[in-house]
């Protein structure tokens, strides 16, 4: 045999090995995605609201647009939940919901946690028998993810909930349970974390310090709210908050490769509900990779503004308004642009008012609104009450607002309205909410009589100090949102223990 011949074998057999292997690496790729599509669970979308708000415009053809994300962590305990989660199998709600806001340059993200006892308005869902619920207000949060009594939740009604809370279209819906956290978090060697103090309640038992956690620990730490702080939700959403942060970088620093992402997609996707434009796993890893050039020191958490109303939160206003209207028009907190934000984009979300929160709750004042005569009256009797209603008022763009005399013994916050003001009247009612609507035929005015549900900006209540509705923090970002801002590249034991 020839030399020649032999080396031209030697290449046949060469490139026959190499065509193998590479065949054999893709039925392997194809065959590992046909699993991890077996494992996804997809949502009904016949349940989202048909009106919406409208999807943002590119800046320039072929631009990046934002991004929504809702993530949402169920505390369901069927399917095996009940050994991490403890409690007696049945539909959960959803005590962990974090809107991220993915900027149009896809290098910036803001993801903005919302206290699960926040009062709402939870508007027409679909229901389990292919019915739609009536539009229910002054409901906490998490209890439309509940409504329905679903198998497996009610994604899209929190999806629709966040949509009218917002006026922000959210485009993907990914649910958690209490399995999927565990098995990501092994999936990834552990997440470093940080416990403020030891635990030892209700069966959750953690030690004070920094350490890696995974698996059942690490779920204990995220849903514990008991033995840290003052048992609050809020104080259990920093500490998700920090651990979200925590398990980025550990992801980030092992990289948005296949051999990193598929280990810790065939984790999640076992325990995953997504939205449609999600169900497959090669759109998730997609979607993953999509994010890739985000940097930690890039990405920001905060809480939306919030206030105890008694055993419940009510959101901060104008504050959570202005949170809500800076990602609309895809601006930082700070209210700057990012490279990739347009004007048509800007103008597009800016106009996306939450259409179905009611008529024009979000969208801008006209002149005649803005002009309309409204009186605010203190009905509690609680020293600078009304003065605190009108600055909010104001803050909305509100120009003729006046101060009535003191009318105390009121519970409930009321606004009593001239019919032909009706438009106007429920702009004022979305800046108090809960408030009782009453028609006055021949007022000729609105009148805002604050009750015992609402406190004035600066009082105590259950003794912590709600942050101004109107005060703005020296770097302009309004200080509602500037006290519960937290950088994902923050110390991880920094502000932890909130009411301690």
């Amino acid at each position: 045999m020839s030399s020649s011949t032999r080396r031209r074998r030697y290449l046949r057999t060469a490139i026959g090995l190499a065509a193998v292997l590479v065949l054999s690496v893709v039925g392997a790729g194809a065959w590992f995605y046909h699993r991890l599509d077996s494992n996804i669970t997809t949502f009904d979308a016949g349940g989202v609201a048909t009106e919406r708000p409208p999807a943002p415009v590119p800046a320039s053809p072929g631009a990046q647009v934002p991004v929504n994300i809702l993530l949402l962590g169920s505390d369901t305990r069927d399917d095996g939940n009940n050994s991490l989660g403890g409690g007696d199998e049945g539909v959960g709600n959803s005590d962990t919901a974090i809107l991220v806001h993915v900027y149009a340059d896809h290098k910036h993200a803001v993801g903005v946690s919302i206290p699960r006892d926040t009062l709402v308005t939870i508007p027409s869902c679909k229901l389990a028998n292919g019915s739609w619920s009536k539009p229910r207000t002054d409901q906490m949060f998490n209890s439309a993810f509940s409504l329905g009594e679903l198998a497996k939740g009610n994604p899209a009604c929190t999806q629709n909930t966040v949509e009218n809370l917002t006026g922000l279209r959210v485009d993907h819906t990914v649910v958690v349970d209490f399995k999927g956290a565990a098995a990501m978090t092994d999936a990834i060697g552990g997440v470093d974390a940080c416990v403020p103090n030891d635990v030892n309640e209700y069966g959750i038992q953690l030690k004070k310090g920094m350490q890696k956690l995974s698996g059942k620990s690490a779920v204990d730490y995220l849903r514990t709210r008991h033995g840290i702080g003052d048992n609050s939700d809020i104080g259990r959403m920093k500490r998700q908050q920090a651990f979200l942060s925590s398990m980025i970088k550990k992801v980030q620093s092992q990289g948005f490769s296949l051999p990193t992402l598929l280990p810790l997609a065939d984790a999640a996707t076992k325990s995953l509900t997504v939205d449609e434009g999600l169900g497959t796993a090669m759109k998730l890893v997609d979607f993953a990779r999509s994010l890739e050039d985000i940097k930690l020191s890039d990405v920001t958490f905060v809480t939306a503004p919030w206030r105890f109303a008694g055993e419940r939160v009510r959101l901060v206003q104008p504050d959570a308004d202005a949170l809500w209207k800076l990602l609309r028009e895809d601006r930082t907190l700070d209210g700057q642009g990012t490279a990739g934000t347009g004007a048509a984009t800007a103008a597009a979300a800016s106009a996306s008012a939450s259409p179905s929160a009611g008529p024009g709750t979000n969208a801008p004042l006209t002149a005649e609104q803005a002009g309309a005569p409204v009186t605010v009256v203190n009905g509690v009797g609680t020293a600078g009450l009304a003065g605190s209603g009108a600055e909010t008022l104001k803050g909305r763009g509100f120009q003729n607002v006046t101060l009535g005399a003191n009318n105390p013994g009121k519970q409930r916050t009321e606004v009593s309205y001239d019919p032909t003001l009706k438009t106007t009247a429920d702009q004022v009612a979305a800046l108090f909410p809960g408030a009782r609507t009453v028609e006055e035929p021949g007022s000729g005015a609105i009148t805002v009589t604050l009750g015992a549900d609402y406190r004035a900006a600066g009082t105590q209540l259950n003794s912590v100090t709600a942050p101004s509705p109107t005060a703005t923090a020296p770097s302009g970002i309004p200080t509602g949102i500037a006290e519960n801002t937290r950088g994902a590249d923050t110390d991880p034991c920094a502000d932890l223990t909130f009411g301690s």
